[in-house]
């Protein structure tokens, strides 16, 4: 790092101080000020939000990877961003209808109260677990990585990293909330943007143009049936990306985590009105489309400058590990400046995460739990206990880094399968739930209790078979040794039979308790409304989107 870099960080640093200090200057009187900015935001705050809460370690570290050891595969999940488009259009109504502040607030008026409390509960153990978790490690990680420093006295400088990216992003978002999330990502995303797409360009550059990267990855192969690294759909015997399995299982962890999670769905829930809210959703799908240019694909970079000998300041690039493709690049590659550039963005990433995680994780506290317990509570009392909720994610955040230290790399090869497990109920209870007001309450909280047990029956068993080798078993068949990707799409099958099957012989929900809630009981002015709020621009731009998905899945076919 050159002196030059320092200052640009400086620079960006202060741009951030001077937009809390703004957010914190607009009074928040209320717990909607607090988690959703008012529900006054604009497409463009929502739809930068949205893709600055996602881009995160997954992406510094685990696409880029992806791309440097096993090349196009794992592009499925980032070109799967097209389904936001899913949240816009279809979702959007019925949430903004619903005036609900969290997705259990709004299984509790579709369904009953048990779905809320089941779905808050395995919400929040999963944000601190897995995403918290991760992205706190993977920070101290790549910091590391750039900066080039061991250690500053006498302390690993993985632990100065990683407690002082938690330290500052909750300082921000103690103070301001939604609102910091929201305005400090129209910051961030066009920093992240420009400094991934800067590693991009240079990279294409040193590697000799993306011919020679096609050239180097199309002569590796990633199985034995043929596939190489630039095969986008593999043959269905490949072991991690069956063709089949790859499309059921992005599109359902795809739909759950963009139509359905709270840490996405939050941002459109503070749009002004139903039309900013679809614009927000639609303008996120856009941004979607860059992560696999601007991360997986230099990942590829990074593995075909290893492979063809690359010198770089005469000395030849060398990985020391696929998930150390993108901070490599970052700390080889770049001139004076743009290092710090790029340091920016890659902060941008990992803090808007951060701040999105501890703000939805929050909001769950205070609303599903505290609010339903006192329900008289003023909301000078929720905006108290919203920060302290808070202060205590970020705790448990801090002192879950140690676990991550020793069981890091575990814990996040088994991310996705995670997501994998958690979704397929989830998914089922929010999708049948609108789709038909025949769905009883007792049948979407069975539901997700099916999806919940199942899931974690098959974490438990990948945990214990992983490390205690046995013989075969029906059990050890379906809960292990059955493709991840297969079992999530069977996993919603049977989570959606068993919704249907339990539906058949309980009770609906009172016609009051649905208006408004399904595509059944919308009223005529409702649809009139939803009508009202789009034109023939929103879907231009919704076809241009679908059409560079499909562009892109028939180049890289």
């Amino acid at each position: 790092m050159f002196a030059l870099d320092w200052i640009v960080i400086g620079i960006f640093a202060l741009m951030l101080i001077a937009i809390v200090i703004w957010v914190f200057k607009q009074k928040q009187k209320t717990s909607g000020d607090y988690f959703l900015a008012g529900r006054d935001a604009t497409w463009i705050a929502i739809g930068a939000s949205i893709f600055a809460s996602n881009i995160g370690s997954e992406h510094l570290i685990g696409l880029a990877g992806a791309g440097a050891s096993s090349g196009m595969a794992m592009a499925h999940w980032e070109i799967q961003g097209w389904m936001i488009l899913i949240l816009g259009w279809v979702f959007v109504p019925f949430y903004s209808r619903s005036m609900v502040y969290t997705m259990p607030e709004f299984l509790e008026k579709r369904y009953n109260k048990e779905s809320r409390t089941i779905l808050s509960v395995i919400s929040l153990v999963s944000y601190v677990l897995t995403k918290v978790a991760v992205t706190v490690y993977a920070g101290g990680l790549v910091f590391k990585e750039v900066f080039g420093i061991e250690s500053i006295w006498g302390i690993d400088f993985f632990w100065i990293a990683a407690i002082g990216l938690v330290l500052i992003t909750a300082l921000y978002t103690v103070v301001g909330g939604m609102k910091s999330v929201l305005y400090t990502s129209i910051l961030q995303t066009p920093i992240l943007l420009l400094g991934s797409l800067i590693i991009l360009v240079l990279g294409l550059q040193a590697v000799g143009g993306w011919e020679q990267v096609l050239e180097a990855c199309r002569v590796t192969p990633v199985n034995e049936y043929g596939d190489t690294m630039t095969n986008l759909i593999r043959s269905n015997r490949d072991a991690n990306f069956p063709w089949l399995g790859v499309l059921i299982g992005s599109s359902v962890i795809g739909f759950w985590y963009w139509c359905t999670d709270q840490y996405i769905v939050q941002r459109v829930l503070s749009g002004k009105n139903e039309t900013q809210s679809r614009r927000g959703a639609i303008f996120g799908a856009y941004l979607k489309l860059t992560p696999v240019f601007l991360f997986l694909i230099p990942g590829m970079i990074a593995y075909a400058m290893t492979k063809n000998g690359v010198l770089l300041n005469n000395e030849p690039f060398v990985l020391s590990s696929a998930d150390a493709a993108f901070p490599t690049l970052v700390a080889k590659l770049l001139p004076a400046g743009m290092k710090g550039l790029v340091v920016c963005g890659i902060l941008a990433a990992l803090m808007s995460s951060l701040a999105s995680l501890f703000n939805s994780s929050s909001m769950l506290f205070t609303i599903d739990f505290y609010k339903k317990l006192k329900p008289a509570a003023s909301e000078k009392t929720l905006l108290y206990v919203g920060r302290v909720a808070t202060v205590v994610i970020v705790i448990l955040g801090i002192l879950w880094i140690p676990v991550m230290k020793s069981v890091g790399s575990v814990l996040y090869n088994y991310l996705q399968d995670v997501q994998s497990v958690l979704a397929p109920g989830i998914a089922a209870a929010f999708l049948l739930g609108i789709c038909s007001k025949r769905i009883t309450p007792k049948g979407g909280m069975w539901g997700l209790i099916t999806g919940f047990v199942i899931g974690i029956t098959r974490l438990s068993a990948n945990v214990f078979y992983s490390s205690h080798p046995a013989g075969d078993s029906w059990f050890k068949y379906l809960f292990y040794d059955v493709n991840w990707l297969f079992f999530c799409g069977g996993m919603l099958l049977f989570c959606i039979l068993v919704i249907i099957a339990v539906s058949m012989f309980t009770a609906r929900a009172p016609e009051a308790q649905l208006r408004g809630l399904t595509f059944g009981s919308t009223t005529a002015e409702q649809r009139l409304a939803s009508r009202k709020s789009w034109n023939r621009w929103d879907v231009a731009h919704t076809c241009i989107i679908l059409g560079i998905t499909v562009l892109f899945y028939i180049y890289f076919w």
